[in-house]
C-alpha cells in the first residue's frame, strides 16, 4: 500500500486526485496506475483501469487470474465492474470512498451474487493515510 500511496503522490504532483493502483502477481509488482484523467482528457483513465491495462498487456490475457490490486481509495463502481471482468483475485483499498466507493459504501459490486466472479477484498488499510492525502488535496484546490 505504501507504493499505492507514492504514486497517489505522484498524482497529486500532476493536478490529478491523488490516487494510485498496484497490482502484483506471483509476488511480483506486475503494473502500476495513477489518476490521470484531466492531463489524458479521458474519464475512463483512473487508477485501477490504468493498472489493469498495464497488467493485461503484460500477462497478455485480459482476465488477470491470480492477482491482487492495492489501491489507495475505494474504486467506483466504473472501477469495480473492471475489476470483475478482469477476474482480479483480490482487492486491499485504504480509504472508503463514502460518495462513489463501490464495494462497501455505496454498491457492493464485488459482493453481488448476481455476477460470475468475486473479487475477494479487504478495506482500510492505511485509510487514514490515504484519507488525510485526499482532504489535504481538496482543501487546497478550495
Amino acid at each position: 500500500m505504501l507504493q499505492a500511496l507514492a504514486l497517489a503522490e505522484h498524482a497529486e504532483h500532476q493536478g490529478e486526485v491523488p490516487i494510485g493502483a498496484l497490482i502484483v502477481y506471483e509476488g511480483k509488482k506486475i503494473a502500476e496506475g495513477w489518476n490521470q484523467p484531466i492531463l489524458s482528457h479521458d474519464p475512463c483513465a483512473h487508477a485501477e483501469i490504468i493498472a489493469l491495462r498495464q497488467a493485461a498487456r503484460l500477462l497478455n490475457n485480459y482476465r488477470l487470474l491470480n492477482t491482487t490490486m492495492y489501491v489507495t481509495l475505494e474504486p467506483c463502481i466504473m472501477c469495480a465492474g473492471a475489476l470483475v471482468h478482469a477476474r482480479v483475485k483480490n482487492l486491499v483499498f485504504a480509504a472508503r470512498d463514502p460518495k462513489a466507493g463501490a464495494v462497501q459504501s455505496i454498491f457492493q459490486v464485488l459482493d453481488d451474487p448476481r455476477l460470475n466472479h468475486r473479487v475477494n477484498w479487504e478495506g482500510g488499510i492505511l485509510g487514514d493515510v490515504s484519507g488525510d492525502l485526499l482532504r489535504k488535496f481538496f482543501l487546497k484546490r478550495r
